[in-house]
């Protein structure tokens, strides 16, 4: 008899296999008729997940690579783990390989995926690739899906950066602030990521929307850590015409600067006011204004574009998924000047 597989199971309950996924761990973000159907599917055809009996059951397992910038952050463990999920449920091994710096990046795309072996697919987390390298990797029949970064020619799954970051600009504006300072910048090493530059752009854009002129002063390089935003927010707020407000495009660089306030003795948001970006999982318990991107979801659909690809259905254009200003208590006064 021929094992029911996850695959099985979501074309059944006419969902993503990411859906599947989730909904039989419980997880979140399923809607309550959709989560019941998938259970009800599942026990008619009578499903098991049992990835690692299939996985050892076959020499010739079926594996995806996902490459990352970095280990240590919340936003790519987040992601990787999704990925993970869902690949596993589907039969796929996954190997991570991380790409931090130029250099590094370079041996990924011209060395190490060239010479891959046994490998069907590659999610490349915040990695750019120029058309040469996408046409050479496509040319060896590798699937390739992007998350975060567009990249022509590949599938991306991302959000609005630039209209996310217009959209955070803007609530501090409306709540009077007129001295808002950006932590942004590049990470150490790196000098090719968008979408530093597309949150940036989208910060610009609002200020100019609201008629307050740009201020190059008030742009730093937080290297997306929370040393960094501690760092820089010292350097913004020890200004002559220091800002009352700050939009750090990463929450651990948000934080950062709320330590830098309290070191400062500045209320929160009473002096002053902060956003941070991703709705890290602290963000909640500090109070934190952000922007929620959402993370997991982003690796399932990346998992699903190359489960979609293997079966000859490859996704036609980007998946933009749905940000959300999430306003808490670091806005919550009108204290702008």
């Amino acid at each position: 008899m021929t094992k029911v597989t996850i695959r099985d199971v979501a074309a059944a309950a006419g969902v993503s296999v990411a859906t599947v996924s989730r909904a039989l761990r419980g997880l979140p973000s399923v809607a309550p008729a959709t989560r019941e159907k998938v259970e009800t599917v599942a026990r008619e055809l009578r499903y098991v997940p049992d990835p690692y009996a299939s996985n050892l059951s076959s020499a010739t397992n079926d594996t995806i690579i996902v490459a990352i910038p970095f280990t240590g952050q919340w936003y790519y463990a987040q992601l990787v783990s999704s990925v993970e999920a869902v690949a596993t449920a589907a039969g796929y091994d996954m190997r991570l390989h991380v790409a931090g710096d130029d250099d590094q990046r370079r041996h990924l795309l011209e060395v190490v995926l060239p010479q891959a072996r046994r490998v069907d697919g590659v999610i490349l987390v915040d990695i750019p690739i120029d058309q040469g390298e996408v046409h050479q990797l496509t040319e060896r029949g590798l699937h390739l899906v992007a998350v975060g970064q567009h990249v022509d020619g590949i599938v991306t799954v991302r959000i609005d950066n630039y209209g996310a970051a217009f959209e955070a600009t803007t609530h501090l504006v409306d709540l009077g602030h007129r001295r808002i300072g950006l932590i942004g910048g590049m990470p150490d090493g790196r000098t090719e990521l968008s979408i530093p530059g597309e949150r940036e752009n989208g910060y610009i854009a609002a200020l100019e929307s609201a008629g307050i002129p740009v201020d190059e002063e008030l742009i730093v390089n937080g290297n997306f850590s929370i040393a960094g935003g501690c760092d820089t927010a010292r350097q913004l707020l020890a200004l002559d015409e220091p800002p009352t407000a700050l939009f750090a495009i990463s929450d651990e660089m948000a934080a950062g600067a709320m330590q830098a306030a309290r070191e400062l003795g500045l209320a929160v948001p009473g002096d002053l006011a902060i956003v941070g970006f991703d709705d890290h999982e602290f963000a909640g318990a500090m109070g934190l204004s952000t922007v929620r991107q959402p993370v997991a979801e982003q690796g399932e659909a990346a998992m699903q574009a190359l489960l979609d690809a293997a079966d000859g259905q490859p996704w036609g254009e980007d998946r933009i998924l749905e940000h959300e200003l999430v306003a808490r208590i670091t806005t919550d006064e009108r204290n702008g000047s």
